[in-house]
């Protein structure tokens, strides 16, 4: 029987890679975008990475695009209301999954030049790897200081869960120049399989932000025993939907985020967990605590999430029922260090492709 699931497992990939393949190949290929420089406040000293990456084919946009970028002098604002905006952070732990995120983004956008990336960093070296792999990309590094929130995070059920790089996300409203009204905030271990346009233009209505929802998961389980039984803390549920929704991949109204303060308010749950020991997962419990009941619904194919398994042992898991935009390796196993280790999970060859780990050519 365990021969016959796996096999199902492999075919099951190879066929979703097969329906996918056309689509990689439908757009033309690249000329991208230009790229920028931290500004001279944020200057560090450099530090060495030991990753190279071979430089990305390039991209250029599809004729029927409102605006083709490629006489736009070098000097374009960020502010630029033609712009897709997408935040990513960057570390050498998942500084591979970063790149082949970005890529797969590149390889199947109509308009990979009116794309802007911005980069969050809590160290500055990584800024001329991603330039010598996307010569042209339009990118901008914000850097984020470790300190704003290392007194304030709590340990987890898995140490990558408490770098401070995690907590980036909360802070996009203030790093993010103030013209920047709506950001696509997705994380390091996923590739995107459909235009990335499409998620762009979600409709948030009146919410600050839109994710996937699950509302038939159990909820209980991202909070402790003591703060169900803690009226003054289960008691801010009181009247909301409960639904899970998975903060890697976020659309946010920033004008929204700003007015209302949010950074502060997940601010304030992270320093309860310190005295009181509310949850146990990382950095999403705070954002359940503020959002959960008032995130805009967003389809299910743009987080197909929980491909890394579990939080401790990372087991393959298959994906959800219904179309595929974006794969999530969300969970402990990536697919870049199971495809190393020759111990790849089936959904492992989807994200494949999109590998630029190698000598630079």
């Amino acid at each position: 029987m365990l021969w016959l699931m796996r096999f199902s497992g492999f075919f099951s990939a190879a066929m979703l890679l097969i329906l996918l393949s056309p689509s990689l190949q439908s757009f033309h290929p690249a000329e991208a975008i230009r790229s920028s420089h931290l500004d001279d406040v944020l200057r560090l000293p450099l530090q060495t990475s030991p990753l190279s990456f071979r430089r990305s084919a390039p991209f250029r946009n599809a004729d029927k695009c409102a605006s083709n970028r490629t006489s736009i002098p070098e000097n374009t604002s960020v502010c630029d209301p033609s712009l897709v905006h997408v935040a990513i952070t960057l570390d050498v732990e998942y500084l591979r999954g970063s790149i082949a995120a970005v890529h797969s983004i590149l390889q199947h956008s109509q308009c990979p030049e009116n794309i802007f990336f911005h980069f969050l960093v809590s160290e500055t070296s990584l800024q001329s790897l991603v330039k010598s792999t996307f010569p042209q990309l339009n990118f901008k590094v914000y850097y984020f200081d470790p300190e704003i929130v290392r007194n304030l995070i709590s340990t987890s059920v898995r140490q990558a869960l408490e770098q401070p790089l995690n907590y980036a996300r909360n802070y996009l409203a203030d790093l993010l120049e103030s013209c920047v009204e709506r950001v696509i905030y997705l994380d390091s271990d996923l590739v995107v399989v459909d235009d990335i346009a499409k998620l762009w233009s979600t409709s948030l209505d009146s919410r600050t932000i839109g994710a996937p929802e699950y509302c038939l998961a159990n909820f209980t389980k991202y909070f402790t025993a003591g703060f169900w039984s803690d009226a003054r803390f289960a008691g801010v549920f009181m009247g909301r939907r409960l639904c899970y929704f998975n903060t890697g991949v976020m659309v946010i109204d920033l004008v929204r985020w700003r007015k209302h303060g949010y950074s502060r308010r997940i601010e304030k749950w992270m320093e309860i967990q310190k005295s009181d020991r509310i949850y146990e997962l990382g950095s999403l419990p705070p954002f359940l605590l503020v959002f959960a009941g008032h995130v805009w619904p967003i389809e299910h194919r743009w987080n197909q999430h929980g491909l890394g398994g579990d939080n401790v042992k990372g087991s393959c898991r298959d994906l959800h029922a219904g179309p595929v935009s974006l794969l999530h390796w969300s969970g402990s196993g990536k697919p870049w260090l199971r495809l190393d280790s020759r111990r790849p999970c089936p959904l492992d060859a989807l994200w494949a492709p999109y590998d630029l780990y190698g000598h630079s050519q």
